[in-house]
């Protein structure tokens, strides 16, 4: 008789740990379908397969290296831009002070500087360019959209004033430095690699530091969080200022990459980084954004400009385009936040 019960009471056991982990495998499913990362890779992974079909370009190498090239400079400033949107800010000027670097690598290499010192010089130069917008948000209590369009203004004037509204030829730039921009190791291009470093350290920064934590608490509430005691004003500072920073390295990059200076590049870029950024979850009121998902929104909208190359599409059409991608993805947005609210 014992033994009997033994029996049931293992059997019941047995079914009630089935039926835990059956449980726990289910929420963890719907969790990982509920991601929006998981979303964006979907619909990548269908522009893919429709792509492949509708035209016979779209999967050969030439392409898939371009689209990579396409996206991995301009990366580099989305993962700026995610941290800033994250701490509750927003960087309009993105593409100017990228412009700019570039333009102050130019002359001053033209000049008789050294490249990479003319480089460091650069990035110095867009530091604290970010440095001073994030003194105006902080100190003066100016908004980080109006302060960002001043210098945005300010910047692109600065790069055609320098310039003389002509592109800076530097032919000769020395084969080391080109490298950065045009080099490969093996098939993967330099450009790449560079972008995956920051994008990796930079993700575990954002997920695993408790100093980058900090910019979620401040997103979320800033009062609550400065009650805290955390310095939000120190955070939203720095935020800014690495959003310029990465835009200084951008800039280094394109010019290593096309071997010159152009002081009317980056118009618009500001649209790409900011849809990119929201399209993968950063949320625009703040306190909510990976560094993954950002990639991914940056992937989803190369794949559609290549995609709508390939089709002929005019060019008309694809700014339209992508202007309603940017305005659906601000619409989901709110209407998430509104219902969290």
């Amino acid at each position: 008789m014992k033994s009997d019960v033994s029996i049931g009471a293992a059997a019941g056991a047995d079914k009630r740990s089935g039926l835990t982990a059956a449980s726990g495998l289910s929420h963890s499913l719907k969790r990982l379908l509920g991601m929006r990362e998981t979303g964006l890779i979907l619909i990548i992974l269908v522009l893919f397969a429709v792509m492949s079909f509708a035209s016979p370009y779209f999967l050969t190498w030439n392409n898939m290296r371009a689209m990579a090239m396409a996206f991995a400079v301009e990366g580099i400033v989305v993962v700026g831009m995610t941290i800033l949107l994250i701490s509750g800010g927003i960087d309009l000027s993105v593409g100017s002070v990228t412009a700019l670097a570039m333009v102050i690598a130019g002359l001053l290499f033209l000049s008789g500087f050294d490249p990479w010192i003319a480089s460091l010089i650069s990035i110095a130069a867009c530091t604290a360019i970010g440095a001073t917008m994030g003194f105006f948000v902080t100190k003066v209590g100016l908004h980080h959209f109006i302060v960002s369009l001043a210098v945005m203004v300010i910047a692109r004037g600065l790069c055609l004033l320098g310039t003389g509204g002509r592109p800076l030829g530097l032919y000769t730039l020395p084969p080391e430095f080109k490298f950065i921009g045009q080099g490969s190791v093996g098939p993967i291009p330099v450009v790449i690699i560079i972008f995956v470093v920051v994008v990796v350290v930079f993700d575990f920064l954002l997920r695993r530091t408790t100093m980058f934590r900090k910019v979620f608490y401040t997103g979320s509430n800033e009062k609550a969080a400065a009650y805290s005691g955390i310095r939000t004003k120190k955070v939203i500072f720095l935020t800014t200022t690495l959003s310029s920073a990465l835009c200084g390295v951008a800039g280094v990059i394109y010019m290593a990459r096309f071997g010159s200076a152009q002081p009317t590049f980056g118009i618009g870029m500001e649209l790409n980084v900011i849809a990119a950024a929201v399209i993968g979850g950063a949320s625009l009121s703040g306190g909510t954004g990976t560094i993954f998902g950002a990639i991914l929104g940056t992937v989803l909208l190369s794949v559609v400009s290549s995609s709508l190359v390939l089709l002929n599409v005019s060019v008309y059409w694809q700014d339209i385009i992508r202007g309603s991608i940017l305005l659906s993805a601000v619409t989901i947005d709110h209407y998430i936040n509104k219902r969290r609210g």
